[in-house]
């Protein structure tokens, strides 16, 4: 028996932030995204040899141990598979271990800025749900993702990457003082879908300027140094994260209504308070590719997730969509369609 799962990456549009505890706890934070056509993978094959075999294909690592009911924590090495290996089978396999074969994978680098860490950890999950029948619905998937990395690994970060890989597809999220996650699915009509398509694009540089790995330190960073700022009081930060809040909620107004040059200048706007969080937020290099972009058919450009680097989101005219194209793609980095994915997270079997 093979069990696969998946799980989508997702793009924010307004209120990335927000999710922090850090605020969300003091002030309620809003969130608008929605996932898109890149996906984390796993495949989980049961084995009766007493093995735990992980093979992480797009971070190059392996682990093959003696299956055991707790796997150590031992650097950065598949820290998210064992961090939900060892919840798996602590609170849904009374503490007996498990013998599998694991692979997983990943459209995007981690650290892009699309959640990718969250992505996976909601694919393992997912897979793990699958595998051993354990039939979590969707809040019970994403609560136990956010709480695998965030409490039990202790890595630093926001709510809205788990619930937009379990959920999928538009999402208006609120999150309450008291910790409380509300996901509200948008319905939009077609037409709205094909229009953001045609007018969204992605742009990947972050192979032209650091490694994966040090576009993921810088994301812990700048997050590391929002909730230090928020925890302090510090006026600036506390002050552009409600203006985030308040832009998500406009956001939602616009994408459910079509009213597209109002959803441009909501992300420009997003854009600018998102610096304000973070004087790591924004650099020279970012700010040239940008300003680049905008001279070049682009209206409206936000850079997905903490910041500091990855995939850039651009908003343009269809018409000159091409035109945007063309431009960027004399630049070192890599222009990518957006299609979104109306599903979440989802697992399937197959009988050998």
């Amino acid at each position: 028996m093979i069990i696969r799962s998946r799980a989508p990456l997702r793009i924010g549009f307004a209120g990335g932030g927000t999710d922090l505890e850090s605020y969300s706890n003091k002030f309620g934070g809003a969130v608008l995204n929605a996932t898109i056509g890149m996906y984390a993978y796993c495949t989980i094959i049961p084995t009766n040899d007493g093995k735990i075999k992980i093979y992480s294909y797009d971070n190059k690592n392996n682990l093959e141990i003696d299956a055991t009911s707790e796997i150590p924590l031992d650097g950065d090495n598949l820290i998210l598979h064992r961090g939900v290996y060892n919840r798996i089978v602590k609170d849904y396999n009374g503490g007996k271990p498990l013998s599998f074969i694991m692979s997983t994978s990943n459209d995007a680098p981690v650290g892009s800025g699309l959640g990718t860490s969250s992505t996976m950890v909601v694919a393992i999950v997912e897979a793990f749900n699958r595998c051993l029948g354990l039939g979590l619905y969707d809040y019970q998937k994403a609560k136990l993702a956010y709480e695998i990395e965030r409490i039990d690994l202790k890595l630093a970060g926001g709510k809205q990457d788990q619930y937009a890989a379990v959920f999928g597809g538009f999402n208006f999220m609120e999150f309450k003082p008291d910790s409380t996650v509300i996901v509200n699915s948008l319905r939009l009509e077609k037409s709205r879908i094909d229009e953001l398509e045609c007018s969204l694009l992605l742009y990947y540089s972050g192979k032209s300027r650091k490694s994966a790995s040090q576009q993921l330190e810088l994301s812990k960073n700048i997050i590391s140094n929002q909730i230090e700022n928020t925890n302090s009081g510090e006026n600036k930060t506390i002050d552009a994260m409600g203006n985030l809040k308040q832009n998500a909620y406009l956001m939602k107004d616009f994408v459910l209504t079509g009213n597209v040059k109002a959803f441009a200048e909501c992300l420009r706007v997003g854009w600018e308070n998102k610096k304000k969080t973070s004087s790591i937020v924004s650099n020279k290099e970012l700010e040239e590719t940008i300003n680049f972009a905008l001279s070049n058919g682009a209206e409206a450009v936000k850079v997905s997730g903490a910041g500091g680097g990855g995939f850039l989101m651009l908003y343009c005219n269809p018409i000159n969509r091409q035109k945007l194209i063309d431009a960027l793609e004399t630049l070192p980095g890599r222009v990518y369609p957006v299609r979104f994915s109306r599903t979440g997270a989802e697992s399937w079997i197959i009988e050998e």
